[in-house]
């Protein structure tokens, strides 16, 4: 471990029982998904149909987009309301305790647009790191086999 991470004071305001992790844990599995952080930040603005959606999500499939609402329905985040029309049209909107989201979710998503491209170049950074690091062990196996 680096010199850094040894003088880490342990948290005094956070109690890490079972108790207190539990609906940290589950909360964060229901929401922490790309997918959805992306459905809540475009359904602020109001009800959408599924294709409105699923034009604005770049790379998301049928099936995901539908899994996902599926899921923030089913977790209270979001209300699915089918008009009488033919065809029936569809509509997704927040529900009060998904509104409730939109505030850390949006610091979230500003967060990350913020600090994207430093964590890019770290990415990249990491990733030459690892093929110097690969080349060389490489290396020392093959001094190693002509060696005996």
């Amino acid at each position: 471990m680096s010199e850094g991470y040894n003088n880490v004071p342990p948290s005094k305001n956070i109690n890490h029982t079972e108790q207190y992790c539990l609906p940290v844990r589950e909360v964060l599995s229901l929401v922490g998904d790309k997918w959805s952080v992306l459905i809540v930040v475009i359904l602020s603005d109001g009800p959408l149909r599924f294709s409105e959606l699923r034009r604005l999500i770049d790379g998301i499939s049928q099936r995901m987009l539908t899994r996902t609402l599926r899921e923030l329905e089913r977790n209270g985040l979001m209300t699915r309301t089918v008009s009488p029309t033919l065809p029936p049209s569809v509509y997704y909107e927040l529900t009060t305790l998904g509104r409730t989201l939109l505030e850390p979710v949006k610091a979230l998503a500003s967060w990350a647009q913020t600090n994207y491209p430093e964590i890019s170049l770290a990415q990249q950074k990491f990733a030459q790191n690892n093929a110097l690091l690969s080349f060389k062990i490489d290396e020392n196996k093959k001094s190693f086999t002509n060696k005996s």
